[in-house]
């Protein structure tokens, strides 16, 4: 069983969130998750992050689903992704970031700069990640982020180029993996949730 908890989270600019948790005993990790393009219909109801929520959960970790501010082609909404993440951080041991599309681009940019700044995720997933984001290179931000890093793709991708990214993960020796999907991984999202899952309580779970 998964709790469902609606809330706000204060920060440049106030976020709707959803905060899934498992059921019993509590938890002292929770992943972050950003949601596909605003404009596109993206959000925190998304059918790709409520499936890994619901994952994390009966894997005994918490989901944080946002909601971002105001479309900013990305920019702003890193600063979303970093006002949940320091709201996790300051309510949990171990906190990680997930990002599904749009969302996977604001996932890694947000994820390199944390690592900067010295906030390392304890794991980071991409799912069907963009070569950038508000200007910014995705691919680039591979190399800087320092956490476990997964990236998912769909090998019948006709939405998203995923390759830039793809091929620099492989390079980098991140955790990469094709799935004979499309972008909206039609069918295999429960598989997918569960390859999601996986890599990031593995990732979590090493500073656990």
């Amino acid at each position: 069983m998964v709790d469902t908890e609606r809330l706000r989270i204060q920060g440049p600019r106030e976020l709707k969130a959803t905060l899934d948790t498992p059921d019993g005993d509590g938890t002292d990790a929770v992943v972050v998750a950003c949601p596909p393009h605003p404009r596109m219909g993206g959000d925190r109801r998304d059918a790709r992050l409520r499936a890994v929520g619901e994952t994390l959960c009966a894997d005994g970790v918490a989901c944080l689903r946002v909601d971002y501010g105001p479309y900013d082609e990305g920019r702003a909404e890193r600063r979303d992704i970093h006002a949940a993440l320091s709201w996790a951080r300051e309510r949990y041991d171990h906190t990680g970031v997930f990002g599904y599309s749009f969302g996977a681009g604001v996932c890694l940019l947000a994820a390199a700069e944390a690592c900067e700044a010295g906030t390392t995720p304890g794991a980071v997933s991409a799912l069907a990640p963009p070569a950038s984001s508000g200007g910014a290179s995705t691919v680039e931000a591979v190399d800087r982020v320092t956490s476990p890093l997964q990236v998912v793709y769909g090998e019948r991708d006709g939405t998203v180029d995923c390759g830039p990214v793809v091929e620099r993960a492989h390079e980098r020796g991140a955790s990469v993996t094709g799935v004979p999907a499309d972008h909206f991984f039609l069918g295999q999202q429960q598989a997918v949730a569960r390859r999601v899952t996986d890599a990031l309580v593995g990732g979590l779970g090493a500073g656990r």
